[in-house]
């Protein structure tokens, strides 16, 4: 199962999907399928979702190493 960072991120900062949806105006529909693994923003969505958590945009990309 593909862990998502994004979902991660935001219950982490206590904030929404519906919060995200209206900071990046988005529907609340695709931040909830992104969240789901169903579809994946694009590179420059992912830097404004990145600057508004104030992460690093490495953080909302799934770590490829082996455990």
């Amino acid at each position: 199962m593909k862990i998502n960072r994004l979902k991660i991120i935001l219950a982490e900062q206590y904030k929404t999907s519906k919060w995200l949806a209206k900071e990046l105006d988005k529907s609340e529909s695709t931040v909830s399928r992104w969240c789901t693994n169903e579809i994946q923003p694009s590179v420059e969505t992912l830097a404004q979702i990145a600057k508004l958590l104030k992460v690093d945009i490495k953080e909302l990309l799934n770590s490829t190493k082996q455990n």
